[in-house]
């Protein structure tokens, strides 16, 4: 049984993760893990700033895969729960979810913004249940 749950709980991460997928591609939108041959989602390494309000985005280890290690912090550490990123109809989309106290499953739906190196999007503020249009700029 030990080993039953184990299992049920990778697939139900799995199962989680393609759902994050598929609510960032919409009707009729493609998305998948980057080309093989390109290693452009590692542009997106690094620290972001929310200029609106000095949250701190790190992203870091991005892999080909979509897989990618996120930190959050407003100032302190705010517990990410799941971050995945993607190339959508050759866009870059990041999924970033939150769940700590006072986040209980806020989330970022962003996109990167090549011509003036921005993380654009969304953020539901799930306390508030609202969404607010947000960007984060490179921090230098």
């Amino acid at each position: 049984m030990h080993t039953f749950v184990k299992s049920w709980r990778i697939n139900a991460t799995l199962v989680a993760t393609l759902f994050a997928f598929l609510c960032m591609a919409g009707v009729g939108g493609h998305v998948s893990a980057a080309d093989p041959t390109q290693n452009d989602l590692q542009r997106l390494e690094g620290r972001w700033v929310r200029p609106d309000g000095g949250y701190i985005l790190e992203l870091k280890s991005i892999k080909k895969d979509g897989s990618v290690t996120a930190a959050y912090y407003n100032p302190r550490p705010i517990r990410v729960f799941r971050a995945v990123i993607a190339k959508k109809d050759g866009a870059i989309i990041l999924f970033v979810e939150l769940r700590d106290v006072n986040y209980p499953g806020s989330t970022y739906n962003l996109q990167y913004d090549l011509a003036s190196d921005r993380l654009k999007g969304t953020y539901f503020q799930a306390v508030q249940r609202q969404t607010f249009d947000v960007e984060f700029v490179r921090a230098r």
